[in-house]
């Protein structure tokens, strides 16, 4: 293990890794583009996230552009475009992203078309735009998770072998954790995306507390959860979790979410005391 690091990236690479490391006994910094970690998620997670990263001792830098990189006697040194310097480290680790592996391949010659960043262009039955060719996984730019990777090659051997010529994975609405310390858990939209899609006609419900199995610890991690919905029924269209426990949770939550449940759904299940999911079916 590196005894000073430099993560550059803000996604789900850099925050996991920035995680670990700091657990393992690593001097950490954290630099992302934006003003907080994880752009695409709640604010409520992006804020409580970048509070316990700091509060674990993980040095964060917001709005960073790195223009170069520099090797000093005493370790690596970043150079920002906005002229800032972070210095010195043993190792630094780029986790801004992933690009498709087509370059190369003459993917071209063979009539299967590729977007501007290079991934295979497929439908939603994961057809090429050649016929006869299909492309499932990180090649294609459809969500970059291992489960969605397999449910696309399963819809399609069903589809091909299977007798089932209606096979096909729904990319809505899918779950998806962050192993951050502590764990992120989330479906549906965020508030914001929700607001945008259904303007004033939106409520969230929000709790934080600290988990019962950190009652007699001297470190108080917080636990934030919020639900997300809409219209006079109030269907749920977004929940997002952090803290002990959330990966686990946001499961079942999610075949509720997927099943069109609505908040008065959660009022009416029994909560399970003491937990941290009992939260989710006991807000007001």
């Amino acid at each position: 293990m590196p005894r000073r690091l430099l993560v550059l990236g803000g996604g789900y690479i850099a925050v996991e890794l920035a995680g670990i490391a700091r657990s393992l006994g690593s001097e950490v910094t954290l630099a992302c583009r934006q003003a907080l970690p994880l752009a695409r998620f709640d604010s409520l997670v992006r804020e409580t996230l970048a509070l316990e990263l700091s509060r674990a001792g993980v040095r964060l830098e917001s709005s960073w552009a790195t223009a170069a990189l520099e090797r000093t006697p005493s370790g690596l040194r970043a150079l920002g475009a906005d002229g800032r310097v972070l210095s010195e480290f043993d190792t630094v680790l780029w986790a801004t992203g992933r690009a498709a592996n087509t370059a190369g391949l003459g993917l071209e010659n063979a009539g299967v078309g590729l977007d501007g960043d290079g991934f295979v262009v497929i439908d939603d039955f994961q057809n090429t735009t050649m016929a006869g060719t299909y492309a499932v996984g990180d090649v294609t730019a459809r969500p970059q998770l291992t489960p969605v990777a397999i449910s696309a090659g399963r819809s399609l051997a069903d589809r091909l072998f299977g007798n089932r010529p209606d096979s096909q994975t729904d990319y809505q609405g899918i779950p998806t954790v962050v192993f951050t310390h502590p764990p992120i858990g989330c479906v549906g939209m965020t508030e914001e995306q929700a607001r945008a899609m259904f303007g004033g006609d939106v409520h969230a419900y929000v709790t934080r507390f600290t988990g019962l199995y950190h009652a007699v610890t001297n470190r108080k991690p917080v636990t934030a959860m919020k639900l997300v919905v809409t219209g006079p029924e109030e269907r749920i269209v977004g929940i997002h979790a952090i803290g002990l426990g959330a990966d686990e949770l946001i499961q079942g939550f999610a075949v509720a979410y997927r099943m069109g449940a609505c908040k008065s759904d959660l009022d009416r299940t029994m909560a399970i005391h003491p937990t941290a999911a009992e939260e989710l079916v006991t807000l007001r």
